[in-house]
């Protein structure tokens, strides 16, 4: 089973491993586009405006930009530990034992606009640059990312949770993965798709899947595992799950 979170704006900063080698990253059939997009953010943190107009960026972020001028030379951390926010709160990466912390390693892998996909155990910096980012003398980042994210992401031989949100899911859809949709429930019955703690509650089912004993091959035993859990999930389609909160 290979669980694919989505990233996160928010990263911790500095780290204790080398810089960013492209080459020990997973999936190296994305390198040349790695390469790329990272060159081509380097480039542009040399110019302030248009760095802020790319990626959407306020007037005092200059930090992000800064970080994306040191992309190559600032140190690395895990992927799993460079992540931050809400999610990552949730899933509780620090806390785990040191066999989940094993199973974290082999289980899970994070989006990204710039690498692609990782895996939790890639050493990367911190960047900012986000799915719906368009950078200067290149179309939209799906279009550069599908052709090649999709087939290497169907190419692996794992049963894929994809907790990722839809504009990360655009830059590379997996052929027969299971996808999560999380809804609030009211007394009335009606139901209405949650928005900020959807990264909450992928969080939490993250954890759990990480945690767990089960073999995970398809959406019933996804199902099984998230309500012994204690979530209250229904299975929607053979390819999706709905968890329900109140």
């Amino acid at each position: 089973m290979l669980v694919i979170l989505p990233p996160s704006e928010t990263k911790s900063d500095g780290g204790k491993a080398a810089p960013l080698n492209l080459d020990s990253l997973s999936l190296p059939e994305l390198t040349p586009i790695r390469r790329k997009l990272a060159d081509a953010l380097v480039e542009l943190a040399s110019d302030l405006d248009a760095s802020r107009e790319a990626l959407g960026l306020g007037a005092s972020a200059v930090a992000e930009i800064e970080r994306n001028a040191d992309l190559w030379e600032s140190p690395t951390r895990t992927a799993i530990t460079r992540y931050t926010g809400v999610l990552y709160d949730a899933l509780d990466y620090p806390g785990m034992t040191r066999a989940s912390k094993t199973k974290a390693g082999d289980r899970l892998a994070i989006g990204s606009a710039l690498f692609g996909v990782v895996a939790a155990n890639d050493l990367i910096p911190a960047y900012r640059l986000s799915g719906g980012s368009k950078l200067p003398g290149f179309g939209t980042l799906g279009s550069l990312w599908k052709p090649a994210l999709s087939p290497a992401l169907d190419r692996l031989d794992d049963f894929v949770v994809d907790l990722r949100s839809g504009v990360y899911q655009k830059l590379g859809p997996v052929d027969g993965a299971v996808t999560a949709t999380v809804v609030t429930e009211a007394s009335d019955g009606s139901r209405k798709i949650v928005s900020h703690f959807n990264k909450h509650y992928k969080g939490l089912m993250a954890h759990e899947l990480v945690r767990t004993r089960r073999t995970v091959r398809d959406v019933n035993a996804l199902a099984a595992v998230l309500s012994d859990a204690g979530q209250r999930v229904e299975i929607t389609s053979p390819l999706e799950i709905t968890v329900i909160t109140e």
